[in-house]
């Protein structure tokens, strides 16, 4: 039986995959790969400090060039499934659009590429290897997931020479931008000590929220940069203050915040801690500070792969799309160290939200692009 890209989004909502749970939705896409001739591999990976995840890879053909879509069956918790007006895992149809969580991110983007994959395979083999690394870890820690496939495909022979991201890469309409490229992410955790006491006898305390207040400030007022060719400028935001303190009259013992950089490829994490630490010293040396390093940025330079994606899109969707790099971090981080990487998918506007939804004009037209890339690619 063929099933179009919107049986196969539907059927993947159904399964409520909430990271590092499957609940069925990676064997069920195995099932519609095995018979189009794809060999499958699947691919669970453990420890590293994080939990174990199912991942497999799937390769129709075994020779040159190697195309690969990359894509994650896991999704975000529902939230509150009341303020939903449809049960999140069911798939609804309605009013023209697809709702259930994971109909933009990106579940309905993996039925786009099986249904064109299925189509072009079906117009006729002509040369190359289509592959899919489907991880069931993206949305969470990102340790036993992608990265690790990645290392398996290349110890296996199994590395791609170009990779399509099926990330939803457009803010507001089809067409409007593919993604050759992403920010850096860095989180800071500082914390201030000082000494408790009353407020009306300042003299013998030290308030720590004085020094904290001032390493913020300076912090958040520093332009690190001016951005580049194809990044807006590194860009540092407060996400909380704690101090733990319920009384008026009494000044605290300590203080914490953390912050988070989104930095552009003017930066390493190396230097861009270096640098955070030399602001926060000129103030005063009295702090503490550890730094989670999410994400290194990364560019695919322009060139043939991105530009066949673009015209791709621009054929069937009438828009020239412009290449960003804005954005939270993806998958595509990881591929960008083996081969040239491109995201492109629907439109995000509704990703992690309640009542999440595709338009099912769009997933048609993604479907289409992904067939035109794949017609493209393989010449």
């Amino acid at each position: 039986m063929k099933h179009s890209a919107l049986d196969i989004a539907q059927q993947l909502i159904k399964f409520p995959s909430i990271t590092p749970v499957d609940g069925g939705a990676q064997d069920y896409l195995k099932s519609l790969l095995k018979p189009l001739g794809f060999e499958i591999y699947d691919l669970p990976f453990e420890g590293r400090d994080s939990y174990r995840v199912q991942n497999f890879f799937a390769r129709y053909g075994k020779d040159g060039p190697h195309l690969c879509f990359a894509g994650h069956t896991d999704v975000v918790p529902p939230g509150d499934e009341a303020a939903w007006s449809v049960p999140p895992f069911e798939g609804t149809v309605r009013d023209g659009r697809l709702i259930g969580r994971g109909a933009s991110d990106m579940k309905g983007q993996i039925a786009a590429f099986v249904a064109a994959v299925r189509d072009y395979l079906q117009d006729g083999y002509k040369k190359g290897s289509i592959s899919l690394l489907i991880t069931g870890d993206e949305e969470k820690d990102s340790i036993n997931g992608t990265a690790c496939v990645l290392e398996w495909m290349k110890e296996n022979g199994h590395g791609p020479d170009v990779c399509l991201v099926g990330e939803p890469s457009n803010p507001d309409y089809m067409g409007q931008e593919i993604k050759i490229g992403r920010r850096g992410s860095l989180t800071g955790y500082l914390t201030v000590k000082g000494k408790q006491g009353h407020v009306a006898y300042p003299d013998r305390a030290d308030n720590p929220l004085t020094r904290l207040v001032k390493y913020l400030d300076t912090l958040k007022e520093t332009i690190f940069d001016k951005g580049s060719a194809f990044f807006p400028p590194t860009n540092l935001e407060i996400t909380t203050i704690d101090v733990g303190n319920s009384a008026s009259n009494v000044v605290p013992a300590e203080g914490r915040a953390v912050f988070n950089l989104r930095f552009s490829d003017r930066w390493t994490i190396e230097a861009l801690e270096t640098k955070i630490r030399f602001i926060l010293d000129g103030i005063s040396p009295a702090y503490e500070l550890r730094f989670n390093r999410g994400a290194h940025s990364f560019i695919t330079t322009p060139g043939e792969w991105t530009g066949l994606v673009a015209d791709a899109v621009a054929i069937h969707t009438g828009v020239r799309p412009t290449m960003t790099t804005s954005g939270g971090t993806s998958d595509a981080r990881f591929v960008a160290s083996y081969c040239p990487v491109v995201e492109f998918g629907m439109v995000n506007k509704s990703i992690h939200q309640v009542d999440e939804y595709c338009k099912l004009a769009d997933l048609e037209q993604c479907t289409a692009i992904y067939h035109e890339i794949l017609k493209r690619y393989f010449v």
